[in-house]
């Protein structure tokens, strides 16, 4: 007798708001991969992954889930993954990195599911629907199915063929807008214009998706900040999609846009720029319903979030409270905020012990390594959440 798959493949990344999400990869890599900003896939050949492959996959999650709820019954939990479990789970150094994701996500009990890689709408539409379907009934629990495309590949796709996909299960689509500035984007080599970008997002909208947006605050650099600014709020107003979500640009030595970085060619926003530049963004968002969630460490101003049109003001007051902090308290907070210990201008004065300490060790370091010593060091510390 055949023993049972107990693994299958994962990709590199999948988005914050699916970190409770189980993880199956249905391509690998990126067919476009030309991004100077993104260090993901980089050296790495995009593959249509085969249906039999998938199937085996989603079969072998099915398995793992099944005897994950027999070490439930076993500890006397009725099959639920409590504390008890998924400790039992955790701590066994048998079990591979896919086993111990499915534990995860039935411990959070989300019912979600992220598609992995980068552009799973390239697939045929029938490999897709059929993929869907086949997820949809091995996992009947599964309330919500995500993936990662890009508007350059939804536009190419047929609107009966989205609404086909729409209808096998997938509920979801986040797209990598990062601006809508034609200059921005080709400086970038995004692959994509704002006029493909709109497109795309009407189609999935159209097809009954949920639309996903993510935009990049400071791909513009000191040159192009308003106009990337302005235009993403542009496209995103004639978009109208369900999240828009924001995640700053940072530059580690890895990703290609650093040569520019080092020759001068492209000079990043400071914080203080990159706060003003936020401010211009929401306040050009203008006649639409999207949710802007700000939910990643890379961003200097997690609590820019809320529902527009009506909370706006309170995403403008966000920037404002951090931009009228006197320069000693914005160095504290940037970083507090870098080194996880601040997630909101608030944290200041309700932390006063860590302000301290946070204080004690600005100046160390500026006695050893002047003002630059602390940028590297708040630079060091966001980096490392990349």
């Amino acid at each position: 007798m055949t023993p049972r798959r107990l693994q299958f493949e994962q990709g590199p990344i999948r988005p914050p708001n699916e970190a409770q999400s189980l993880l199956l990869r249905f391509t690998r890599n990126c067919p476009w991969n030309q991004c100077l900003f993104c260090p993901v896939y980089k050296g790495r050949a995009f593959a249509l992954r085969t249906v039999a492959e998938i199937k085996t996959d989603i079969e072998a999650a099915r398995n793992i889930a099944d005897e994950i709820r027999g070490v439930s019954q076993q500890l006397g939990c009725e099959g639920t993954v409590t504390d008890r479990v998924i400790s039992t789970v955790l701590s066994n150094p048998a079990h591979s990195g896919s086993y111990r994701s499915v534990a995860v996500w039935m411990y959070y009990q989300t019912g979600a599911c992220f598609l992995q890689d980068a552009d799973n709408l390239i697939m045929r539409t029938d490999d897709m629907v059929e993929m869907l379907t086949f997820l949809r009934r091995t996992f009947p629990e599964i309330k919500r199915v995500t993936t990662y495309s890009r508007s350059r590949t939804v536009t190419r796709k047929p609107a009966d063929a989205l609404k086909r996909i729409r209808e096998a299960g997938l509920d979801r689509v986040h797209i990598g807008l990062e601006s809508g500035s034609d200059a921005v984007l080709k400086l970038m080599k995004k692959g994509v214009t704002a006029d493909q970008h709109v497109e795309a997002g009407h189609r999935l909208i159209e097809a009954g998706l949920e639309l996903s947006e993510y935009v990049m605050p400071g791909l513009g650099g000191q040159d192009l900040w308003r106009e990337h600014a302005v235009e993403t709020a542009r496209v995103l107003n004639r978009i109208n999609p369900h999240f828009i979500r924001l995640r700053s640009l940072r530059i580690p030595a890895r990703v290609p846009l650093h040569a520019r970085l080092e020759d001068g060619s492209f000079r990043m926003l400071t914080d203080d720029m990159l706060a003003e530049e936020i401010r211009v963004f929401i306040e050009n968002l203008d006649g639409v319903t999207s949710t802007v969630a700000s939910d990643h460490m890379m961003n200097l101003l997690e609590d820019v979030s809320g529902k527009l049109p009506g909370d706006k003001p309170k995403m403008l007051e966000a920037v404002r409270a951090y931009q009228s902090l006197p320069e000693p308290d914005r160095l504290v907070f940037r970083v507090g905020r870098r080194g996880g210990a601040f997630r909101s201008v608030r944290d200041l004065a309700r932390d006063p012990a860590t302000c301290r300490k946070i204080r004690s060790l600005i100046d160390e370091v500026q006695r050893r390594e002047g003002q630059e010593g602390v940028e590297r060091m708040i630079a060091e510390m966001v980096d490392q959440s990349i």
